[in-house]
């Protein structure tokens, strides 16, 4: 598979704040255009070193993506640190959409100035998001030059064989209000998926052909007793091309013996089709489903949320706030100022939101983008031994692969919760957001059904975030059952508390050996495993305390 490339060769200006234009007037008395608060450019782009090979067509297609700041954040952030402490009154008292968007999203007569901007000035403006926070747009490369006061060109990738498209500047709006971030205007960073194939992988004792992992496997080694089954909860996946459902039909019928009983919905978010057909590889699609299912097989749905633009599928998932608990297994360009907004409130309406953590022993060659963001949780690789085929967890250690260290974005600091566990013994950073937080198998020796077959040999961080996703829907199961708030955001609790207590390695399967890249597994945190993976009923009974 395509390896990622390197972060300081393909993310460029990362958290460069634009200043504000003055409000000069030119010869024709209009005031000039007005900068983003926030955009990127690729390195070389931004260094004038990237080679132009030609100017695209005038009227070739784009889509981009424009979010406008939130308001209130200072409020905001005190609200995060609330709604997630359990000493709190706001503990667990979330928001619905509609209560963010009065609080905290761009005002209503902010949105509807932008949207009549852009429309116009000849862009086809997507539906209005309940947030009021990204407004979609399409239309061709003449339009977002004039609009976007930038020239559009072609460029040769450094480390890829292809050409990218990227505007030679920051844009630039006739805009009386400004406009956080335009996302789309190059596609140096394609997204990928968070997958590892090795086809002769030695197995570990799983129950599947030829010793394989497969679902019910995972689901006993972290879920070996109890009744939980996920009932009347919604995990929501991200998905950046679709799927064919009748892989995820005959993966169940192969290893259940019984069609798949939790409905899945496919959901349209921009011009992306929703499904895979022809030469579409649905092997990422459609192992988030088994993998989420198999961990949790009464859910009362999977929302497979699919788009050409990530911030397209985080913002439905947060407007439509049906699935409350979140994974994505993709990795993307880094577009800070508008994800972290989107991940602060999937956390304030309640949440959880996972993501892998990538599968080349380093942020820097996996790609550190969501997971090196302190509002998401990043879920890292184990190697996973069960003492029979499809029995109970018998050891895990550190797999090879699993991506963590410090964030390389020096804007994303180290949480307070987090500090105590940093030491000379982990090699994490005081300063800086540490990455991983949990995780779960990740080792290739796991089966999935994709692209019209069933096949072992796969693994990644792909499969660690869904597990934990089926993992906490059967958490907030239980929460409702016994009256108390959705787990949400676990990440404060989880280092605060659980991280702590006595009982600690009853609640996580602290993964003690093993190694990836630069860093290596020790007792309680590491940047391989973080606080290890879940140790069954034990850990959901803490998390709904």
């Amino acid at each position: 598979m395509h390896h990622p490339t390197n972060l300081n060769v393909r993310q460029g200006a990362m958290g460069l704040l634009a200043p504000i234009a003055l409000a000069l007037f030119s010869n024709l008395g209009q005031a000039a255009p007005v900068a983003t608060l926030a955009s990127t450019l690729p390195d070389t782009v931004a260094a004038h070193s990237a080679a132009l090979v030609a100017a695209p067509p005038a009227d070739q297609a784009m889509h981009l993506v424009v979010s406008l700041p939130l308001r209130n954040l200072d409020a905001l952030d005190a609200l995060l640190q609330d709604i997630t402490d359990p000493q709190s009154p706001n503990y667990g008292h979330y928001l619905s959409v509609e209560e963010f968007t009065d609080r905290f999203g761009p005002s209503e007569r902010d949105y509807d100035d932008a949207i009549e901007f852009f429309g116009q000035n000849g862009f086809s403006v997507g539906p209005r998001a309940a947030n009021r926070y990204l407004i979609d747009l399409d239309g061709k490369v003449s339009d977002v030059e004039r609009v976007f006061h930038v020239t559009l060109g072609l460029y040769r990738h450094p480390t890829e064989n292809r050409n990218f498209i990227s505007a030679d500047r920051l844009p630039a709006l006739d805009l009386a209000k400004p406009v956080q971030e335009v996302i789309g205007l190059d596609d140096f960073v394609r997204p990928y998926a968070r997958l590892a194939r090795d086809e002769n992988s030695s197995t570990a004792g799983g129950s599947g052909p030829g010793g394989s992992f497969i679902g019910s496997d995972i689901r006993t080694a972290y879920y070996p007793a109890g009744t939980l089954t996920g009932s009347g909860q919604s995990v929501g996946l991200m998905e950046l091309v679709g799927v064919n459902l009748a892989d995820v039909s005959k993966f169940f019928a192969r290893h259940f013996g019984a069609a798949n009983s939790v409905p899945i919905v496919l959901i349209k978010t921009d011009s992306k089709p929703v499904t895979c057909a022809g030469g579409c590889d649905d092997t990422e699609q459609a192992l988030d489903i088994e993998y989420t299912i198999s961990m949790a097989p009464g859910l009362s749905s999977v929302r497979v949320y699919v788009g050409s633009s990530p911030e397209d599928v985080l913002n439905a998932m947060a407007s439509d706030n049906i699935s409350k608990v979140l994974s994505t297994s993709w990795g993307w360009a880094r577009h800070f100022a508008t994800d972290d907004g989107l991940f602060k409130e999937f956390a304030l309406q309640g949440q959880t939101n996972l993501t892998a953590s990538g599968d080349y022993s380093s942020l820097a060659a996996s790609g550190p983008w969501p997971e090196e963001d302190a509002n998401i949780i990043a879920v890292g690789g184990t190697d996973l031994t069960t003492a029979t085929p499809g029995g109970a967890w018998s050891g895990e250690t550190g797999w090879s692969g699993s991506a963590g260290g410090p964030s390389l974005a020096k804007n994303i600091k180290i949480e307070p919760y987090q500090l105590p566990y940093i030491n000379a013994a982990n090699a994490g950073s005081t300063t800086l957001r540490n990455v991983p937080d949990i995780a779960a198998n990740a080792n290739t020796d796991m089966e999935v059904c994709a692209d019209g077959k069933c096949a072992g040999g796969w693994g990644g961080t792909s499969f660690a975030s869904p597990i934990w996703a089926g993992f906490i829907a059967l958490a907030n199961e239980q929460a409702l059952l016994s009256g108390k708030p959705l787990v949400g955001f676990i990440n404060p609790r989880i280092y605060r508390v659980l991280g702590h207590a006595t009982d600690y390695t009853s609640l996580f399967h602290d993964i003690v050996s093993g190694t990836s890249g630069l860093y290596s597994c020790t007792p309680s945190y590491d940047l391989v495993t973080g606080l290890g993976s879940p140790n069954g009923q034990t850990l959901i009974d803490k998390l709904i305390e």
